[in-house]
Parts: structure tokens; C-alpha cells; sequence
């Protein structure tokens, strides 16, 4: 009741209402006397396009809502024009033949008036028939090398296939395509002509183009501008580069690549000089100019960051330093520093008053040392010393110790740009983890456990934007073998693919897939029994280490960039973890974890890791308004207490909604994942029950940068 609320709470509360209300007063924006507001646009007729894609073409626009509410309100009015109208149908017809319909009319169907000031406007599209491609010539190719003239067939025809539409871009496309193909092949001064012709009357285009390749040249003099203070010894290492080389685009392309990845230059540009002289020059060579722009050697970056998921509440700071001419020679140094503390135990849902906190910390270096070996590769190596809780469940079980680990690692290797854009890395790791308590006492057969292992990894990037990928596709594979020194000997493999395919001018089809499978020689016998009884055939020692070694080598899926539907680690063979009960015998521990028991306690059903792993999510993204956009997603996953052995009857099937809002650092992300009934793990699995949201079989997540 608002008697009840205290006389200086009330005056503050109208306060704020007050000047609630005269913010959102001043912030209303006015339609003009004997005007109207364009409150909706609708297409009829259109089916090849979509509406928001033939909205990205006309000046007209509806009239924008604040937090998609809201008209009038911080945003102002869009007014209507019927002269800028008719212009925007004929914005429609001349877009509609540049995607091959030349038929195509266009006409305002209908206005409606809503009121005294605002409207609705239909545009009614009768597409026709579209112009289809009947043929596609390629001339001039008979003094060329015959793989060359094959290349620039296929690379015409690729962009336009035979009984296609006749689109303009893809016109202009396939001419460039011929060029690249002999510009990759030693023609520096290549000319390619187009023409179409368009029989209106058959709905039929022949497409040809004739080619002029030019003289085959070699590379000449390479000049080089912009280096600052840049030893220009090492970036004509990176460049690759070589007078009297042939000329390849590709090459140059490569090359510019590699001087980027020096991280020192802002901005680098390799470029042909191509005009009237050099193409008359009788040495048959092309100078090539690079242009270079020297960024800041020094950075500082500062932030933070809060997460909140079922197991617990993280709160962090971020400290980082950047050199990347550390003691001269392009050598870059970096340091970051991220303390931080686990509110314990508040968490979602029930967010529990804190009782205390458990700090954590990660304190990383990595330095690399460019031409390496040879111009082009670089020799890295980090450590890392982090201090973290290990939280596994969200079931509170007050007579349960609170684990921690001191997190060491160091890695040394070399990496490099491999072909196009591919780069692949060479690493030796070694990980050691010693075990501690924040609260309670240490189980006395918990020991440091230590791993020594080389990775190879490969990535292939063609993905448009890293942060915000709308076309394209990435794939990349991880092969380790542990066993050289260390705890653990395994071979453990991870292929992943992903793809993004716009639909439209507006929407992003994003999919991705993944493998993982773990062949360990010396731990991982009582994964399985452990699941499927709680209990192990091994003794208590042997116990404790096989759960240790599977909760670093082992696979696990759920949470915010795997599964959304479950919280983090939640897919996969759950079962007893013994160190959770310090001095207990394996009988007593196997006993207390009786499933027919009334009160298990917290050890009993936490996440042990599998051998096999397979994950597959299907996501469309779309804009809402402004920097706000959303994503419709379903995602799949399983993982096994066996090797080699893909469940598809264990789908994990969840689908959900997200939201993103895009920042310099990327989208800030929430997404809701529920699980459908009847898709799940069959009920004798080796898992558990996973947690609900307010009694739903629903989880949350929050992170920055898509999903994948």
C-alpha cells in the first residue's frame, strides 16, 4: 500500500515520476499541420524478393518505435511524400531488372488513412517472368594456356549458370572472376569486355565476354612507403615477395596478409603500379608499391565484466598491456591480468543471499617473435597462472567441501599463414593442476595432476566479418597427443564447420557443427560404470585420478556456445565424484550415492566428461531496430561415456529466441533455450535431470560475440 511507504521514499518517487515524465515530454517529436505520418509499408506480389529486401531500395520509410513501441517518442516522424513515392516504385521496377525481370510493374495499391494523421501504404508488385541465362561465351582464349582458358570458363559459368537468372551483379561478377583467373596466372594487364544479349520475347539472355590477357609478366621493383621507425628488413621477409617472381594477384594478396599479421600496421596496401609505361616496358615486369600505416606500438585496455548462470555468480576485472615492438624487431609482448571473485552461493534462479566470496584470478603473457625459422612464420609462447572454484552443479550441498585449482600453463610453438586463408599452429603444452579448498577439508588421494601434449591446430577463415559474420564459412580441426611426460596419455580430435548464407538483404542462415573424439591410453575406465551404477571398479586413488584427468581431457557440451537449451557442462555421462567426500572409502561413497536413497547428496550426479562428442546448431538472424537484433536458433548435442560411438537417439534437442545489441567489441548476447519434450535423453541414459528456470525446462545465457 502507498500509505505505508515513507514520507521522504514518496517525495523521492514523485521526484523520478516527475521527471519521467517530462524527459519523455520533451522527447516527443510533433507531425507537421496537414501532413501525415507513414505508419506502415506493406508489399503484395512479391515473391522472388522479400519485403525488407525492397525496402532497402526505396527513400520511404515507417515511421520508426522506440523500444519497438513507441511512436513519436526520441525518434522523429517519417512524413509522407507521394512524389518521393512514385520515385520509390520506380527505384522497385529498376531493382527488379537488375535481378533479371524485366517485366516487372510496380504501383501504389493503396493508402489508408488511420486517422487525421497517419497512413498505410501497400505497393503492389507484378514480377512477371524472369530473363534466364541461355548461353555464356568466353572469346579470346585461344592463345592462352589451355588450364587457364578452362579456369576462365568454369569461373564465368559458375557465376552464371545456364538457365539462371540474368542478374546484373552476377554479370559484372563473372567478368572480374575471368580477370582474377589470368591475373592470378602472370597477366598483370588483362581486359575483359562484356555484352548480353536480351531476347525480351523468349525471356532469354546469351552472355558473352571477350578477353584481352595481355603480356605474361614478372614482378619488378618493390618500394615500399610508410615504414616509420619498421626495420624494412623484416617486412620485406614477411612480404614474400621476390623480383623476377610471375605475377599473381593471389601472391600479392598473401603477402598483405602477412605484413598485417605483424600486428604493427594499421593499415598495408600491396598493389601493382599498372598504367600505359609499364605496360610498354620491355622487361616485362610490374613494380609493386606498399603502402604502409604504423599503428600505436603501446596499448592499454581496461574493463570488466558480470555472469550469472545456474552454477554461480562471476564478477571480473580486465588489466591489459601491449607491446608490439618489444625490444625492436617487430616482437610483440602481452600481459593481462582478470581478478575476480565468485559471489557464493547466490546463482539463477534462486539468487541466495551471498554468505562469502571465493576469489579467483588469471594472470596471462604471451610474446611472439616474428620470421621465425623463415620470413613468414612466427614463434610464440604463453603462460598462464590462474586461480579459479570449481562449481559443477547447481545443487547447494552445505556438507560439501568448496574445491579450487591453481591453474598453470605454458605453451611454445610456431604459427603461420599456410595458403589463402588458411593458418595453421605447432604448439607443445603442458597444463598443471593443483588442487585446493576454499571451504573445507582436501580429500588426501586429490593430487596435482599434470598434462604434456602437442597441438596442431588448423583454421580456415573465409567468413566476412569476424565479429558479425553474415556470409562464408570457417572451419578448423585441433589434433592432440598427450603422453610426452605428464599424467595423461590420449589422442584427442576436434573437427568443427561453420557456414553463414544471407537470405535476402536482411537475414543471416547461420549453422555449424562439430566432433570431438578422445582416445585415452591410461584413465577413463570408470567413465562408463561411474554414469550408469555410481560406482567404480577401480580403487578409491585410481578413482579419484581417472575424475581428475576426465575433467581436463574430457568432452562436455551445454551452455552459452554450445547447447543453449542446458547450462554449462550439463550434456553428458554424469555420475559420483569421490573427492567431493574426503576420507570416505569407495563402498561409502558408492553407498551414500544409492539412487533409491531419499537424500543423495550433492557428489552424486555431477558431470564426469565423455570420449565422443557431436553438436550441430541451426540459427536465423535478423534486425529488430537499431543496433537491436534477434535470432530464432535450435541447437543438438550429445556426449558419450564411450569411444567412437555417435548417439543420435540422445539428440538434446533445444530450440529458443535471442537477442543481441551490437557494440565495437562485438554483440552483447542473451539467449533463452528451451528443451522439448520427448527430444531428450532417454530416461536410462547415463545423465541426469537437468535444471528447470521457474519450474522450465528452460536455460538462459549471456555472453559477448555470436555464438559461433
Amino acid at each position: 500500500m502507498i500509505g505505508h511507504v515513507h514520507s521522504p521514499l514518496r517525495r523521492a518517487l514523485a521526484v523520478l515520476g516527475a521527471l519521467l515524465l517530462l524527459a519523455s515530454v520533451s522527447a516527443c517529436t510533433a507531425i507537421p499541420d496537414r501532413r501525415y505520418a507513414l505508419n506502415r509499408i506493406d508489399f503484395t506480389g512479391n515473391r522472388a524478393l522479400d519485403d525488407g529486401e525492397l525496402e532497402e531500395k526505396i527513400a520511404s520509410r515507417e515511421t520508426p518505435r522506440f523500444l519497438a513501441v513507441f511512436k513519436g517518442l526520441i525518434y522523429d516522424y517519417e512524413i509522407f511524400d507521394r512524389y518521393v513515392l512514385e520515385r520509390d516504385l520506380q527505384r522497385i521496377e529498376r531493382y527488379y531488372r537488375a535481378r533479371g525481370f524485366y517485366w516487372t510493374r510496380v504501383r501504389a495499391g493503396r493508402v489508408t488513412y488511420l486517422n487525421d494523421n497517419e497512413i498505410n501504404v501497400e505497393i503492389v508488385v507484378e514480377e512477371g517472368e524472369p530473363v534466364r541465362v541461355a548461353r555464356v561465351d568466353v572469346h579470346g582464349l585461344e592463345q592462352v594456356d589451355p588450364e587457364v582458358a578452362e579456369d576462365a570458363k568454369d569461373a564465368a559459368q559458375s557465376r552464371l549458370p545456364l538457365n539462371g537468372r540474368f542478374e546484373e551483379e552476377p554479370f559484372e561478377e563473372a567478368a572480374a572472376a575471368i580477370e582474377r583467373v589470368f591475373a592470378d596466372n602472370g597477366h598483370a594487364f588483362v581486359k575483359v569486355r562484356r555484352a548480353a544479349d536480351v531476347n525480351l520475347g523468349k525471356n532469354r539472355a546469351s552472355a558473352g565476354y571477350w578477353v584481352d590477357p595481355g603480356p605474361e609478366v614478372r614482378l619488378g621493383k618493390i618500394e615500399i612507403e610508410g615504414l616509420g621507425q619498421i626495420p624494412e628488413e623484416r617486412v620485406r621477409a614477411s612480404l614474400g615477395l621476390e623480383p623476377g617472381e610471375r605475377y599473381s594477384l593471389s601472391e600479392l594478396e598473401s603477402a598483405e596478409r602477412a605484413v598485417l599479421d605483424l600486428g604493427v600496421f594499421s593499415s598495408v596496401s600491396v598493389r601493382p603500379r599498372i598504367d600505359e609505361n609499364t605496360e610498354k616496358a620491355a622487361d616485362r615486369t610490374v613494380p609493386i608499391d606498399v603502402k604502409l600505416e604504423v599503428s600505436k606500438f603501446r596499448s592499454v585496455h581496461l574493463g570488466g565484466g558480470i555472469a550469472v548462470d545456474s552454477q554461480k555468480t562471476d564478477v571480473h576485472l580486465v588489466a591489459g598491456w601491449e607491446h608490439r615492438n618489444f625490444l625492436g624487431g617487430l616482437r610483440n609482448l602481452m600481459i593481462e591480468f582478470v581478478p575476480g571473485a565468485v559471489i557464493y552461493p547466490t546463482r539463477l534462479p534462486e539468487f541466495e543471499a551471498p554468505e562469502r566470496l571465493l576469489p579467483q584470478a588469471r594472470l596471462r603473457l604471451e610474446f611472439r617473435q616474428p620470421g621465425f625459422i623463415e620470413p613468414i612464420t612466427q614463434g610464440v609462447i604463453r603462460t598462464q597462472a590462474s586461480i579459479y572454484p570449481v562449481l559443477l552443479s547447481s545443487v547447494r550441498d552445505p556438507e560439501l567441501p568448496i574445491l579450487g585449482y591453481r591453474d598453470l600453463r605454458a605453451a611454445a610453438g610456431v604459427e603461420r599463414s599456410i595458403y589463402w586463408k588458411v593458418h595453421g599452429s605447432l604448439t607443445h603444452n603442458v597444463q598443471v593442476n593443483d588442487p585446493f579448498t576454499y571451504l573445507g577439508q582436501l580429500d588426501p588421494d586429490l593430487d596435482t595432476v599434470w598434462v604434456s601434449y602437442p597441438e596442431l591446430f588448423l583454421r580456415l577463415d573465409a567468413r566476412d566479418d569476424r565479429l558479425e559474420p553474415t556470409k562464408g564459412a570457417y572451419a578448423s580441426t585441433t589434433f592432440q597427443v598427450a603422453g610426452l611426460g605428464g599424467d595423461a596419455r590420449d589422442v584427442k580430435l576436434q573437427p568443427e564447420a561453420r557456414g553463414y548464407v544471407p537470405l535476402g538483404r536482411r537475414f543471416t542462415l547461420a549453422g555449424r557443427a562439430s566432433v570431438g573424439f578422445l582416445f585415452p591410453a591410461n584413465y577413463g575406465d570408470t567413465v562408463a560404470p561411474n554414469a550408469l551404477t555410481g560406482s567404480s571398479p577401480t580403487s578409491r586413488a585410481e578413482w579419484v585420478r581417472d575424475v581428475q584427468l576426465m575433467f581436463l581431457r574430457g568432452f562436455f557440451a551445454g551452455g552459452s556456445g554450445s547447447n543453449r537449451g542446458y547450462a554449462l557442462r550439463e550434456i553428458g555421462p554424469h555420475g559420483t565424484v569421490p573427492f567431493y567426500n574426503p576420507g570416505q572409502t569407495s563402498e561409502e561413497v558408492t553407498g551414500s550415492c544409492d539412487a533409491s536413497s531419499s537424500d543423495v547428496p550433492g557428489n552424486c550426479d555431477l558431470p564426469l566428461g565423455g570420449f565422443t562428442l557431436w553438436e550441430a546448431s541451426l540459427e536465423l538472424r535478423f534486425p529488430i531496430t537499431g543496433p537491436l537484433r534477434g535470432a530464432v536458433f535450435g541447437d543438438l548435442a550429445d556426449v558419450s561415456p564411450y569411444q567412437t560411438d555417435f548417439r543420435f537417439d540422445h539428440p538434446h534437442t533445444s530450440v529458443g529466441l535471442g537477442l543481441r545489441f551490437a557494440t565495437p567489441v562485438g554483440p552483447v548476447r542473451l539467449d533463452a533455450g528451451y528443451r522439448i519434450p520427448g527430444l531428450q535423453a532417454p530416461e536410462s541414459a547415463d545423465e541426469f535431470e537437468p535444471d528447470t528456470l521457474w519450474g522450465l525446462p528452460v536455460a538462459i545465457s549471456f555472453g559477448i560475440g555470436e555464438p559461433f
